[in-house]
């Protein structure tokens, strides 16, 4: 399962900055607002550096990490859930991905116009979210009507659902968003409401864009503001400097990009910690499979069990499911080769119930 997130945000917040440096996709980032006409999609892997040290010592044709789709909407104005700027057309972008990435200009600089004439986060975040509530809100009240209709003729479904609308219609006609009514819910009433397709019930990373003087905003008064307002209203957030981020996709080595890192005083790039915080918001992790042919990084749900993991591979894998054959990276270290972690009967045989753990390394046993 790749993760799809939507970036959204003001004009002229860094947004097509960051996607360019993240995809390397070289989409117009241009000085003014709306350089983003079509949203441009861009695969961008996942780094994960289990992946190299799996390598060490099971020899592989190829390395396939786990990806991330990322889509970069044009910047959302005041107004734009009415048709204000490019109006709504771009929001029903939104409304397929897993998650959003809202950027957030914490930065200051005379040469980069603010669409407000001023840099300040908490009125920007405010305003998009309103935005959002509002394209939201016209589509959740039709929702509701229709299924309480439903429901008065005794529709049980449609009862459940009218029951999982109202209190997020409710936050909606509060100009808030509707996750805050979901993140309240039981597991089922979650799952269904999500189904949904409402844009303020996705979870939202917030993407303060910082001057690349202060990469991860220590010193940036902006940043503490916009992380008392997320702490307090709910969400992620995450520090990058576009501009740093932008550099190092211009960088063809990795040893040139750790070079580089270090030089600024970074460990890892903006990606690596926005992948991390992304998957950590979505409750995801990732099992490996090895071979000569590729070692690959598979996305699966925290929780997930052995049959549900192999259904990511082929849905044949989960159909025909017999058994997992399961051992780790700490066994790899230790016995350097699979046949000496199978004779030292450290590769254990895992059945339908085996819930997968973050880093596993797997193969699977089906028949179909």
């Amino acid at each position: 399962m790749a993760l799809s997130t939507g970036i959204v945000g003001l004009p002229n917040v860094g947004k097509s900055t960051i996607f360019n440096a993240l995809t390397s996709a070289g989409v117009l980032a241009a000085n003014y607002p709306f350089a983003t006409i079509e949203p441009n999609t861009g695969i961008v892997p996942v780094p994960d550096l289990r992946l190299k040290e799996i390598e060490h010592y099971i020899h592989s044709e190829k390395i396939i990490p786990a990806a991330i789709e990322i889509v970069d909407i044009a910047g959302l104005v005041k107004g734009a859930s009415q048709g204000q700027g490019l109006g709504n057309q771009f929001l029903g972008h939104i409304r397929s991905v897993d998650a959003i990435l809202h950027v957030v200009r914490c930065f200051d600089n005379a040469d980069v116009v603010h669409v407000d004439g001023n840099v300040d986060p908490i009125r920007d975040v405010e305003t998009i979210e309103l935005e959002l509530v509002l394209a939201d809100l016209d589509s959740a009240e039709r929702q509701l009507e229709k299924n309480k209709r439903a429901a008065a003729q005794k529709d049980a479904e449609s009862a459940l659902r009218a029951e999982v609308l109202e209190p997020m219609v409710a936050l909606l006609r509060d100009g808030k968003p509707s996750r805050r009514a979901v993140q309240e819910m039981d597991p089922v009433s979650q799952r269904l409401a999500r189904s949904l397709g409402f844009i303020t019930s996705k979870p939202v990373l917030y993407v303060a864009n910082v001057d690349e003087n202060d990469p991860l905003g220590e010193n940036n008064p902006y940043v503490v503001l916009l992380r008392k307002w997320v702490a307090e209203n709910g969400g992620s957030l995450v520090v990058i400097s576009g501009a740093i981020e932008a550099e190092i996709a211009q960088l063809e080595s990795e040893e040139e990009k750790a070079e580089f890192l270090a030089g600024v005083g970074l460990d890892e790039s903006g990606l690596a910690r926005l992948t991390r915080e992304a998957y950590k918001m979505l409750g995801l992790q990732s099992y490996f499979t090895a071979g000569p042919k590729e070692i690959r990084a598979w996305t699966i749900l925290v929780g997930a069990k052995a049959p549900q993991a192999a259904g990511v591979i082929h849905s044949d894998f989960e159909r025909g499911f017999i058994r997992a054959e399961v051992y780790t990276i700490a066994d790899l270290r230790q016995y350097k080769v699979e046949s000496a972690i199978r004779s030292a009967g450290r590769l254990r045989a895992e059945g339908k119930e085996y819930v997968v753990q973050d880093g596993d390394i797997m193969h699977f046993l089906f028949n179909v």
